[in-house]
C-alpha cells in the first residue's frame, strides 16, 4: 500500500469515538517540526523501493487508458487519502477529526486554515500556539509586491477572474527563491527547503491577490483593507473581500477553505501541480498551472452550477415548494440531456463527508435554516439520490461539496459567481504546495507515463 498513516494519525483515529485527541505540546516551528518527520518518511520511501518495488498493486484495464486514467494507482500523494466508501482523511483523520482536534482561530469555533496547512505539511496536529505563531508569519509574508498589483490592476474587469488569479500566481514566480537556488547551484537534498519557503509566500499572498481580483472586477469603487497581522489567513482575507463585520462568513470560509485544502492528488488540479513540479518547475508556475486546471467547468466550476441550477429551480417551482415540484424538477433536468450538477463523484460512492460537514454548519445557524436557497438545497439532497437511482446513470447518487458550497456563499452577499472558484483556489493550494514540499523532500522523480495510439493499444491486446 503507497499510504501509511502515521502512528500519530493512527491514535487519533482510534480516539475520535471519544472525542479525545493527543496534542502534541511544542512550541517548535513549522520547518523545525518538518525537519523531524521528513528522515522517517525518506527511510519509508527507499525501504518501499527495496521491498517492494516489484510488488503489483493494481491492473490496467483498456477502460482505464481509454477514460480519463481513473481509477489507477499511480500516484504517491502523502497528504491524504480519498476512499470511495468513508471520504476523504487527511493523514489518517476524517472530517469530524479535525473539526474536533485543529485549533480554530482567536474567538472563532471553526479550523483555521494554518492548522489544516500544519497537519498536511506534517501528519501532526498543531497546538494552538503553534497554530498562532503560523498565522503571524504568513501575516508578515502576506503583502503583494507592487509590480504584481500593477499587473492585477492593468488587467480588463472583463478577464475572468481565475485567468488573473493565475497570471498573479505566476508573476511571483519573479521571487521564486527555489529558482534562485537551483540557477545557484544547490544540492538536491536542500530543495525541499526552498520549496517549502515559496510554497508559505505563496499561500501567505493568495488572499491579497485574490481579494484585489474580487475588488477590480466586482467594486473597483471600494479600497482593499491592510492585512492585520494579528489576524488569521481567512480573517485578513475576509476583510480585503469587504466582509470583515459578518462573522458568519468568516467562519464558513475557514471551514470552506480548510474542507477544500485537499483531496488527494489525482484530481485535475492538484495533478497538475504535482506533474509541472516533478520538472523541477517552481511552486509558483505549478501552481498557477494547478489553477488553469481548476478553472475548468468539469472541475472548479461545479459550485456556480449548482447555485445556478438551484436559483433556476427556485424560480420556476415559486414558494410552493413541494418534494413533488422538486422531483419534477430533477426528472426534467435528467431527461433535457443535462446532468444534475453537484452530485455524483468521480471516486466517492457514499454521501461526501464535506457536504455533511458544510450542512451541518448551516444547522447551527437560524439565519441559514431559514434562506429558501439553503431549504431548497437540504430539501433537493433528501429526494435526489432516489431519482437519479431510479434513472440508473450515475455510479453515485449522493450529494458532493459542491451542492450547497455556493449557495452558502450567496446567502452570505458574495454573490458573483464566477469569483466562486477563486475561493477554491485559494483553498487547494494548501494540499498542493504540500505535496510540491514533499516532493522535493523524498526526492520524487519527473512523471513520465506511457501513452499508446489506438492502433499500438490494438497491436498489444491481440498479443
Amino acid at each position: 500500500m503507497l499510504y501509511r498513516a502515521s502512528s500519530l494519525a493512527k491514535s487519533f483515529a482510534r480516539n475520535a469515538s471519544s472525542n479525545t485527541f493527543r496534542r502534541l505540546a511544542s512550541t517548535k516551528s513549522l520547518k523545525e517540526t518538518l525537519q523531524e518527520v521528513i528522515p522517517p518518511k525518506q527511510e519509508q520511501l527507499k525501504r518501499l523501493k527495496a521491498e517492494h518495488s516489484q510488488d503489483v498493486v493494481g491492473e490496467v484495464k483498456v477502460e482505464n487508458i481509454l477514460g480519463g486514467m481513473r481509477g489507477l494507482k499511480a500516484m504517491l500523494w502523502e497528504a491524504s487519502v480519498l476512499d470511495p466508501n468513508e471520504g476523504i482523511r487527511f493523514h489518517g483523520l476524517t472530517i469530524p477529526d479535525c473539526q474536533k482536534a485543529l485549533p480554530p482561530a482567536p474567538g472563532g469555533k471553526e479550523m483555521t486554515a494554518e492548522s489544516m496547512l500544519w497537519l498536511l505539511l506534517t501528519g501532526q496536529v498543531p497546538t494552538p500556539e503553534q497554530s498562532h505563531q503560523l498565522s503571524a508569519e504568513l501575516a508578515e509574508k502576506g503583502e503583494l509586491p507592487p509590480f504584481v498589483e500593477k499587473l492585477i490592476d492593468s488587467l480588463p474587469r472583463t478577464l475572468h477572474p481565475m485567468t488573473q488569479l493565475g497570471m498573479g500566481v505566476a508573476a511571483l514566480n519573479h521571487d521564486s527563491v527555489f529558482q534562485l537556488a537551483y540557477e545557484r547551484g544547490i544540492k538536491k537534498a536542500e530543495y525541499w527547503t526552498y520549496a517549502l519557503e515559496d510554497c508559505l509566500n505563496l499561500i501567505a499572498k493568495l488572499p491579497a491577490l485574490a481579494a484585489r481580483i474580487y475588488r477590480n472586477v466586482y467594486h473597483p469603487e471600494q479600497s482593499i483593507e491592510p492585512i492585520d497581522k494579528n489576524m488569521d489567513l481567512v480573517g485578513n482575507y475576509s476583510r480585503m473581500l469587504g466582509f470583515g463585520d459578518n462573522e458568519h462568513l468568516t467562519e464558513y470560509l475557514r471551514l470552506y477553505i480548510a474542507l477544500h485544502g485537499d483531496h488527494e492528488g489525482g484530481n485535475a488540479s492538484a495533478h497538475t501541480a504535482h506533474l509541472v513540479g516533478s520538472t523541477l518547475s517552481d511552486p509558483y508556475i505549478s501552481y498557477s498551472a494547478a489553477l488553469f486546471a481548476l478553472a475548468g467547468p468539469l472541475h472548479g466550476l461545479a459550485n456556480q452550477e449548482v447555485l445556478r441550477w438551484q436559483m433556476a429551480m427556485q424560480k420556476e417551482i415559486g414558494d410552493n415548494i413541494t418534494h413533488d415540484n422538486i422531483k419534477e424538477y430533477l426528472w426534467k433536468t435528467l431527461k433535457s440531456g443535462q446532468v444534475v450538477p453537484g452530485y455524483g463523484h468521480g471516486v466517492l460512492r457514499n454521501p461526501d463527508p464535506r457536504f455533511i460537514a458544510l450542512q451541518e454548519f448551516c444547522k447551527t445557524r437560524p439565519d441559514l435554516q431559514a434562506s429558501s436557497i439553503i431549504q431548497l438545497v437540504q430539501q433537493t439532497a433528501e429526494i435526489a439520490p432516489d431519482v437519479l437511482k431510479e434513472h440508473g446513470k450515475t455510479k453515485n447518487p449522493y450529494p458532493n461539496v459542491d451542492a450547497t458550497s455556493g449557495c452558502v456563499l450567496y446567502h452570505y452577499g458574495l454573490t458573483e459567481f464566477k469569483y466562486y472558484t477563486v475561493i477554491f483556489g485559494v483553498s487547494r493550494a494548501l494540499g498542493a504546495l504540500t505535496q510540491l514540499v514533499w516532493a522535493r523532500a523524498l526526492g520524487l522523480p519527473l512523471e513520465r507515463p506511457k501513452s499508446y495510439s489506438m492502433d499500438a493499444l490494438e497491436k498489444l491486446i491481440k498479443k
